[in-house]
């Protein structure tokens, strides 16, 4: 048989290096030692004829460590994934490991899988076929089931999202104009006004509310980050027509994300409004912000996207208030700025505090 790679030395620099006969590639040996170079040498040829009795060497190895290597499929590590899930993220995990698109490594030994069988798959499904991938990629790594990456993270597929955009104040107009349900058309009201995802509109309450002040104080659901928010008189409108004690919104805060969406979607395909979603009222809130000259930092605590300077702030327990988008989009003065309210007084002062209840309100 012949030999897949061959030896020669340059004259230059006395380097030796190997050039593969299949494809023409050659390969520096980072050795000037001829033994050395000889023994590598061997080593590339024995792997490139006995692929299989390699791998098997190979499990025979790593069996001594982690028993299940051999036998530890993809659907394994979904199942363990999963298992370490809670809520919504574990829904969305079991949701998206029933992808169509799996099914062709589902059953595949991790330790055997090569590139080949992940671009295929993720070829064969869509966007979220590939980021799922490459968490459970980057999970085997991580427990050890990879002794080193399938793909490189620079040769994964670029992952390339569908357009989205924000939902515009006629679409919002007519929306709310239509919707007969009282709370979710505070909802999406509180939602245009706020900037706020839609389960964090929907799990406010009572407590949350500071009147004398004007301020709405609630932690965010995903991250946990307290929003100290400023409100104006759109939002003091929409406030006063809901419950005074309690949530706010008592019905749809027990719906599941995926029916408020659901909802939401039937009343735009009703209306004939395409390409938004209950997270397009995020968009138009930076989007509004950006065009009324609302200043950045503020619009990035905001929506929760705090910056460095702002997570230092809260390490020194400093709490900052965000005045209401509605009152710069009301100026009538150009260039004038509302300055950011003074911080919040601590306990045994004269000033106003929110309570611990509104931030720590689920």
């Amino acid at each position: 048989m012949k030999t897949r790679f061959i030896l020669y030395r340059r004259k230059l620099g006395g380097m030796f290096y190997v050039q593969d006969t299949k494809t023409g590639k050659q390969e520096s040996l980072g050795t000037k030692d001829r033994a050395e170079a000889t023994a590598l040498l061997n080593a590339r040829n024995e792997a490139a004829r006995q692929p299989q009795l390699n791998l098997l060497i190979a499990k025979a190895y790593l069996a001594g460590t982690d028993s299940g290597v051999s036998t530890r499929t993809w659907q394994n590590a979904f199942d363990a994934i999963i298992a370490n899930k809670r809520g919504s993220t574990k829904e969305r995990w079991e949701r998206g490991s029933r992808q169509d698109a799996f099914d062709m490594i589902r059953k595949l030994v991790i330790i055997e899988t090569q590139a080949d069988h992940l671009l295929a798959c993720m070829k064969a499904g869509t966007v979220s076929t590939n980021i799922l991938l490459r968490e459970l990629h980057n999970y085997c790594l991580a427990m050890n089931w990879l002794s080193w990456p399938i793909i490189q993270r620079k040769f994964w597929p670029k992952i390339i999202y569908q357009p989205k955009r924000a939902i515009t104040a006629e679409e919002h107009q007519l929306i709310i104009g239509r919707e007969r349900n009282v709370e979710l058309r505070a909802l999406y009201e509180l939602c245009w006004h706020l900037g706020g995802s839609q389960t964090d509109m929907a799990h406010l309450a009572a407590e949350n509310i500071d009147w004398s002040e004007r301020v709405i104080a609630y932690a965010r659901k995903k991250t946990g980050t307290p929003a100290f928010i400023h409100f104006g008189p759109a939002v003091e409108t929409v406030l006063r027509s809901l419950p005074t004690r309690g949530l706010l919104l008592p019905k749809i805060a027990l719906w599941m994300e995926k029916h408020r969406a659901k909802e939401f979607k039937r009343r735009c395909v009703g209306l004939g409004i395409l390409g938004v979603s209950l997270h397009s009222y995020r968009y138009a809130w930076a989007e509004r912000a950006k065009q009324c000259g609302y200043p950045e930092r503020f619009a990035q605590e905001a929506l929760g996207h705090n910056s460095k300077a702002v997570h230092r702030a809260y390490a020194r327990k400093a709490q900052v208030r965000l005045p209401s988008l509605e009152s710069y989009e009301n100026q009538n003065v150009a260039g004038r700025i509302v300055p950011l309210l003074p911080p919040l007084q601590p306990p045994g002062s004269n000033g106003h505090k929110i309570s611990a209840t509104a931030l720590n309100h689920n």
